[in-house]
């Protein structure tokens, strides 16, 4: 299918003073009228069909405020292979979901989070990581130590920012504005971190891990760290929980922690530290860098847009929630096909999905997608479907996914002040000719 290049107003929309209608009215001529569904009866059909290129059969069904896929992404070719910008300083970038299409994320398209400065000097012959705190034995490993003692696996693991998804948020959250491409799943080769902690002997007072890595911090302070996270034992003794030092069968690229760092899947990815220098444990839970405050913390209870919440409700983030990805058709593809594959990814923190449902007339009916078992534990979901459209025009098509204990994405998450853990639908814009 080829591409078309989308419209970039999402910013547009998210910044407007008037809130979304004001800036449909301004786009469009007019404010959009809508029954008690909150369905669309009337959005200046015209000039929405000439920004998005054709007709849109199932325009009725359309929810007030929608902006149409066709008309959302704002791409960058800056950074790694296709990955689209986000800041510079620190470096952040996300990578396009038609990028993310394999099964096993390649190294160049794996995206990019960073808190600080990388390290300059990180040669893997002279690496080396402390295991200490709460330990019976506190060791210092370099990293041919960890190949030698210990058994080496090799497993697809996804790993997720906190952040993704945080652009769709209105009023907008302070933060790197992520859309949708924060995550991936490569194969990471090296140890388990349970492994390491069991040859450290854990005390029976431990109750949280604290991690430290090479990285400086932007301001240039010496000691001071841009990040240092941590999780609760039980959770460190997972046994998909990887200190690792080879990404898909190569070196971990620098960007992405080389040589040595955690991969913790199903949690926020600020739990798997970048060059790992440090891993000590603690009888209370960690008080590191970006671990206290409202950093990867959401509020206990719902909160309405825009409101100020006591840091003291605020509760850290552990599982990751149910999520799903179209990686084909891209975003804006034009097709005279009519019977096309729709496929992707579906992933939900520390458990598996269930079941994967594809819409292509703003949710008003639902076809199930088939959907394979995880690669191992740990692994996203690949999932693919046929869709059948019914007439020429423009389509959005929408994927949700259930997790095994039920729970279902929704088409929209509660506001949270810093914009984490949005896993609302994934929807591109497909027109047929």
């Amino acid at each position: 299918m080829a591409k078309r290049n989308p419209v970039p107003i999402l910013k547009f929309y998210r910044d407007h003073p008037g809130g979304p209608e004001a800036a449909e009215k301004e786009l469009f001529g007019r404010i959009a009228h809508a029954d008690r569904r909150g369905f669309l009866k009337n959005i200046g059909l015209a000039a929405v069909g000439t920004l998005v290129g054709a007709a849109i059969p199932f325009h009725r069904n359309m929810p007030i405020g929608l902006i149409p896929a066709a008309l959302a992404d704002a791409q960058v070719t800056d950074g790694k292979d296709g990955l689209t910008l986000l800041n510079d300083r620190p470096l952040n970038a996300e990578t396009p979901p038609h990028f993310l299409d394999d099964a096993v994320t390649p190294t160049s398209r794996h995206f990019v989070r960073n808190n600080g400065v990388p390290p300059v000097d990180v040669d893997p012959s002279i690496w080396k990581l402390t295991v200490d705190g709460l330990v019976d034995t506190p060791l210092s490993l370099s990293i041919n130590n960890l190949r030698k003692n210990f058994e080496v696996v090799s497993r697809n693991l996804v790993i997720e920012c906190g952040g993704n998804g945080r652009a769709m948020f209105n009023p907008p959250a302070r933060g790197n504005q992520w859309t949708y491409g924060a995550v991936g799943c490569s194969n990471w080769t090296g140890v388990r971190l349970r492994d390491v902690l069991r040859a450290a002997g854990v005390k029976d007072s431990a109750i949280y891990t604290a991690h430290e890595g090479a990285d400086g911090h932007l301001s240039g302070k010496e000691g001071k760290m841009p990040l240092s996270r941590g999780m609760p034992i039980n959770k460190a003794m997972d046994d998909a929980n990887l200190i690792a030092f080879g990404q898909n069968g190569g070196d971990i690229h620098p960007m992405n922690g080389a040589p040595l760092r955690l991969v913790v899947p199903g949690w926020p990815g600020s739990c798997s530290q970048k060059w790992l220098t440090r891993i000590w444990l603690r009888d209370q839970v960690h008080d590191g860098a970006k671990m206290t405050g409202t950093s990867y913390r959401v509020p206990k209870y719902p909160v309405a847009p825009g409101s100020k919440v006591p840091t003291e409700d605020f509760e850290i983030i552990e599982a990751m929630p149910v999520k799903s990805l179209i990686t084909s058709p891209a975003n804006g593809s034009q097709t005279a096909a009519r019977t096309f594959e729709v496929r992707g990814h579906a992933w939900a923190g520390d458990t598996v999905v269930d079941t994967v449902d594809v819409s292509y007339d703003f949710g008003a009916t639902w076809q199930p997608a088939s959907l394979d078992k995880p690669s191992n534990k740990g692994a996203w979901q690949q999932w693919r479907t046929t869709v059948a459209l019914p007439e020429a025009g423009y389509y959005e098509i929408w994927v949700r996914a259930t997790d095994a204990n039920g729970r279902m994405q929704p088409f929209a998450i509660d506001w949270n002040p810093k914009g984490y853990l949005n896993n609302s639908f994934h929807r591109i814009a497909v027109t047929t000719t």
